[in-house]
């Protein structure tokens, strides 16, 4: 697996770059010219991870994950939030937590109304429309609002492993980094042995993938002096349907 070394990619490149590599990392700068946002607008949001409760349902005993969670759809160039719902995964692509319905504290409202969050969505949404070469698809979009910390020594952001989401196309903006080291994403060809590692670093800098052609993970954290935390935005979109457990 080799380091990428700040190979960024313009908001200009991302559908060739999606298509080539199967996914592309933006910094900065970049992200903001892609949402066709400010810095204060993205700032804003961010205030809004220090209200995130406790993700009840680790089953690795630990104490260090902090979530909300909503779910969206983008049709015909119009974005919809659904009633508040479970998030479910197979097992087949979490073996740690799948397989059950999670009922994670919903995104509060006062989030949703920050201008940044609609474009967040209805970029990714679009630009995924555009690398698929089709405008009229539904896209079931879900949002997690993630706080991984340090408090107990260490932190773990995918404690599942190296996995793929089960949906088209994943997100994952780096909101924030305080007072910690690790936290190194790794992403692997999902039919071969190539891979690449590197740190979001950047307060929102953005990895996008195509998730039926990548696997995906990122390493544990761990305080530099005292208990800190790493923010992240993760956004998945699935085709016409969500992922949801069929109850006989």
């Amino acid at each position: 697996m080799k380091e990428l070394k700040s190979n960024y990619t313009g908001c200009h490149q991302i559908n060739a770059t999606l298509d080539k590599s199967g996914y592309c990392v933006l910094n900065a700068s970049s992200v903001i010219e892609w949402l066709s946002c400010s810095k204060e607008e993205l700032l804003d949001l961010a205030t809004t991870w220090n209200d995130l409760p406790k993700d009840n349902y680790l089953k690795d005993g630990g104490r260090y994950r902090y979530r909300r969670h909503g779910s969206f759809i983008f049709e015909n160039n119009s974005l919809v939030k659904v009633p508040h719902r479970a998030h479910w995964q197979p097992i087949d692509y979490n073996a740690l937590h799948g397989g059950i319905e999670r009922w994670f504290e919903p995104i509060k409202d006062t989030t949703l109304k920050k201008t940044a969050w609609g474009k967040i969505l209805i970029q990714f949404a679009s630009t995924a429309s555009s690398v698929q070469g089709d405008n009229q698809i539904k896209w079931c979009i879900e949002a997690h609002q993630f706080r991984i910390d340090t408090t107990d020594g260490i932190g773990r952001p995918t404690p599942e492993g190296a996995h793929r989401d089960g949906v088209d196309f994943v997100a994952v903006f780096m909101v924030n980094r305080k007072d910690i080291k690790g936290g190194e994403t790794r992403v692997f060809d999902a039919n071969g042995p190539s891979g690449e590692r590197f740190t979001l670093d950047e307060s929102w800098s953005l990895l996008l993938l195509d998730d039926k052609r990548v696997i995906h993970e990122s390493t544990p954290i761990q305080p530099i002096k005292e208990a800190g935390h790493r923010d992240t935005l993760v956004v998945t979109l699935r085709r016409n349907f969500f992922q949801d457990l069929i109850k006989s």
